[in-house]
């Protein structure tokens, strides 16, 4: 699978989690040069507090556009180093 926005591959990888409908990258697929540290953060009651990065592409920036839980509730342990995207990033195989 592949996370591509602006025709730049964000992350890539044969091992996501499907979640909620959304493909939760490992860590070390991320190519983390198209992505920068975000304030914004969010609860969910079954997943806990997700963190953002903006994703930025020669000049363009999505922001909070991936997220992440560094500290996952005990019913969503399997996304711990895992990264998903959304607002417009294309996923496909």
């Amino acid at each position: 699978m592949k996370a591509i926005w602006h025709d730049a591959i964000i992350a890539e990888s044969d091992d996501t989690l499907v979640i909620e409908g959304n493909h939760y990258f490992p860590r070390y697929s991320l190519r983390r040069h198209f992505l920068k540290d975000s304030p914004t953060t969010s609860f969910c009651p079954w997943k806990g507090t997700a963190h953002y990065y903006h994703v930025a592409v020669n000049g363009a920036v999505n922001e909070d556009a991936a997220w992440y839980y560094p500290e996952p509730l005990s019913a969503a342990g399997e996304i711990r180093g895992r990264v998903a995207f959304w607002k417009g990033i294309r996923i496909v195989e």
